[in-house]
């Protein structure tokens, strides 16, 4: 096999930051038929580009075999980021002065979660989903949809039909798209002279700093930094000029977009983040030395911590079968021999099966019956809001560990009963 280009710079990557051996997609749940089919597995290996300090994966998955009719990713699922997105709306209604002469244009709209709130204040939006079921909810919600994938032909086509944005959001959608070239130059052609460009997604420095190798899956093809979002905004004649820090998926960035002519001031927030992203080293090696060995111990950990419940005769049944709980069993090689089942409030995942390691997929309802003396919570991001669901599991006896405990470090046996 050749060398491997940079998706933005072109240059040649030279460098692994994590090899996660081979995996299904994460999001390609199973049922019960294809159990006795074959599975597509693909490597799952992120690079380093020394030229530009973008954080990618090989090209092996298809976006469109990543992202179909059969996607299970609702974001409605999660209350707490369905509050998240009200909160967002509510803000740029007001930042922006948004109002019913305005365009608001969502990339990745899913099930609505977000563009609900404009159609609620009376702020046209159209959404620009490619998975059909989620873009089939959106629309019940009086949401207009636009099944397709994003990029600078798409753009270009909104433009010439008078639909440009005053406002482009876009949320955990940036690290998933394939092209990231051809998205930014979409991004710029939609989007008005005055208008405003959000994005939001998974902070690199906060990935490394706290080791969360498990939000890696093939649906992310890029790991972002702002270094490397402003560089690629540049390369399309774009501008970020403001950015906040969020606490979302362990730590997330919202960089504020505009034309590179515009007349907004670049914030000094940018120019600080620029500075601390270089202190931590995210523009040289050094940053991304032994993070595979720390990966490592994880999966080990929780491998151990599995094994000794089952010795010792004790239960466990796990809570969220996201894609980043489905990045750490199938690396950890957990079966359905150490986890005997996943619950998920997600009606379309439940009833099917884990791709890879075929842990069936219930509803969470389950878990008052069968009381297993330990709830792992795969998606420690929503942590809480598991716990709270499941208080009433709690005052029976279960006891509640994060599967990944970002803050702490601590292995699992030494979190237990510190939850």
């Amino acid at each position: 096999m050749g060398a491997v280009s940079c998706r933005h710079c072109n240059a040649a990557l030279r460098h692994t930051f994590i090899d996660l051996g081979l995996a299904p997609p994460s999001n390609a749940y199973l049922d019960a038929a294809g159990l006795t089919r074959p599975e597509k597995y693909y490597p799952l290996k992120v690079m380093v580009c020394d030229q530009c300090w973008l954080l990618q994966t090989e090209d092996y998955a298809p976006a469109d075999e990543l992202f179909n009719a059969d996607y299970a990713y609702f974001s409605s699922t999660s209350i707490g980021w369905v509050e998240h997105a009200a909160r967002y709306a509510e803000k740029v209604i007001g930042d922006f002065a948004l109002d019913k002469n305005s365009m608001v244009l969502e990339i990745a709209s899913n099930d609505g979660y977000l563009l609900k709130n404009f159609v609620a204040a009376g702020v046209p939006c159209l959404g620009i989903e490619p998975t059909a079921g989620t873009a089939a909810i959106a629309e019940t919600l009086g949401i207009p949809v636009l099944r397709e994938f994003f990029g600078e032909r798409l753009g270009q086509q909104l433009a010439r039909e008078g639909r440009s944005a005053d406002l482009i959001a876009g949320n955990n959608v940036y690290a998933h798209v394939p092209d990231i070239n051809d998205f930014t130059r979409g991004l710029k052609a939609a989007l008005k002279p005055d208008g405003v460009i959000t994005l939001e997604f998974p902070h690199l420095m906060q990935l490394i700093e706290q080791t969360l190798f498990d939000t890696i899956y093939h649906e992310h093809y890029s790991y972002l930094s702002l270094h490397i979002v402003a560089r690629i905004f540049t390369s399309a004649g774009l501008r970020v000029w403001d950015v906040e820090t969020l606490p979302t998926h362990g730590g997330s960035l919202r960089v504020y977009g505009c034309h590179a002519e515009s007349a907004r001031a670049t914030s000094a927030t940018v120019t600080a983040l620029l500075a601390e992203e270089a202190m931590h080293g995210l523009q040289s090696m050094r940053a991304y030395k032994g993070f595979q060995a720390k990966a490592d111990r994880i999966r080990d950990d929780l491998h151990d911590f599995l094994t000794a419940q089952k010795r010792a005769g004790r239960s466990v049944a796990a809570y969220g079968a996201a894609a980043k709980g489905n990045t750490l069993l199938n690396y950890a090689g957990i079966t359905t021999d150490l986890l005997p089942f996943v619950c998920d409030a997600a009606p379309a995942k439940q009833g099917k099966f884990i791709p890879g390691n075929h842990i069936p997929i219930l509803a969470p309802s389950v878990l008052q019956d069968r009381r297993p003396d330990y709830l792992l919570i795969l998606p420690w991001n929503i942590s809480g809001e598991v716990r709270a669901q499941n208080a009433a599991l709690a005052a029976l006896g279960t006891q509640f560990v994060d599967a990944l405990s970002p803050p702490s470090g601590k292995s699992l046996n030494a979190r237990v009963n510190r939850g």
